[in-house]
């Protein structure tokens, strides 16, 4: 039997939150590129706007959507203005999130000569209103939009997808707030499954590894272009080597929208790491 994900999917409603940004815009393109009536949510209302432009300009259909998904009344605003262009939504990708820098420390691991550095980061003086906006980012900026948007799914069922992360499984180092509110989005993930489990209503994650984009840019790699040292010793802890591309998100992400397809998947986060996840570093 051959199965055509356009056939699928065409003519679906879709919300991607965080679609301004690389890896959700290349989703909500290829989402575009199926017959997926795409709205593209983004605090930044031209980021948003541009995604939605290329999709048109492919011959799709799509709207460039302002929403701040941290505000209960931007997110209905946002919802009403999709629900004019499209109708009711059928599939809800939740893409926005972020890390903060002051949300994180300057060493790896800790030494009490630290504490003595001038304006060094530590576990100690990690600024408290940072951390609680990286978790309000990722965790909050995850249920307020699932809140709004699910309600559209509860008489005829859909598919939720969450952007979860490498961090849920092994926290990185010197990222303590994103990792931890990454792992919320992973274990929400499975509690949100079980709980829409009697109404048709999908909810998995992707667990993206390390693809490297405008977020974490200055992180891995310096002014000339070249790897920083930790990108290094990442991709020694990535048996294939190197950083994924947005690309390479794309056909799990289909997989799991498409009802023909994973009908009978609920609660699972896929990493899509290069190995990472399953190399021990011997």
């Amino acid at each position: 039997m051959i199965i055509s994900m356009e056939k699928n999917l065409g003519g679906k409603v879709a919300v991607v939150t965080g679609g301004g940004g690389i890896l959700c815009g290349s989703m909500a393109k290829a989402l575009g590129e199926y017959g997926v009536k795409v709205a593209v949510l983004d605090l930044n209302e031209q980021a948003a706007q541009k995604v939605a432009d290329e999709i048109t300009a492919a011959g799709g259909q799509a709207i460039g959507v302002k929403c701040n998904v941290l505000e209960v009344e931007s997110i209905r605003k946002a919802h009403q203005k999709v629900k004019e262009a499209f109708g009711p939504i059928d599939i809800l990708i939740n893409g926005a999130g972020g890390n903060h820098p002051k949300g994180t420390t300057d060493g790896e691991f800790f030494s009490p000569s630290d504490l003595d550095k001038e304006g060094f980061k530590t576990f100690y003086n990690m600024d408290a209103d940072s951390v609680r906006f990286v978790f309000d980012l990722n965790f909050m900026g995850t249920l307020l939009p699932t809140q709004e948007f699910s309600r559209d799914l509860i008489e005829k069922g859909g598919s939720i997808l969450n952007i979860s992360s490498m961090n849920a499984f092994t926290p990185l180092t010197k990222i303590p707030a994103y990792s931890a509110a990454k792992a919320a989005i992973s274990n929400f993930t499975q509690w949100l499954a079980v709980h829409f489990s009697k109404t048709n209503i999908r909810v998995n994650a992707l667990a993206p590894g390390f693809f490297l984009t405008d977020q974490n840019r200055a992180l891995l790699t310096n002014e000339d272009g070249s790897y920083t040292a930790r990108s290094e010793k990442i991709l020694r802890n990535t048996p294939m080597g190197r950083f994924g591309v947005p690309e390479e998100l794309l056909g799990t992400m289909l997989f799991l929208l498409d009802e023909s397809m994973s009908g009978f998947i609920t609660g699972v986060v896929i990493p899509i790491d290069g190995g990472f996840s399953a190399y021990s570093g011997v």
